[in-house]
């Protein structure tokens, strides 16, 4: 997937346990270990808003968009087929 969460690089920053930030969030530890890991299909912005404060970080240090080697690998090939 190419959304990478960094919940856990922003805890070890912050020196915070999970369930301590899932107390002061108001989500259970279960669903904050399902977005921490990468499988969560989704989150709500007032979820991101919470973590935000609470870790006192932008949206950006806890989401980030890496490319997949697969999609650039068939962008290139495109651009060689084009010449």
């Amino acid at each position: 997937m190419p959304i990478v969460v960094n919940v856990d690089v922003m805890l070890a920053r912050r020196k915070m346990k999970l369930n301590t930030l899932a107390e002061r969030v108001g989500i259970t530890p279960q669903n904050l270990s399902v977005l921490k890991t990468g499988r969560a299909k989704a989150i709500r912005f007032s979820t991101l808003e919470l973590l935000c404060e609470v870790l006192e970080c932008q949206p950006g240090d806890l989401l980030a968009f890496e490319k997949s080697p697969a999609s650039s690998t068939s962008e290139e090939e495109e651009e060689l087929a084009e010449l």
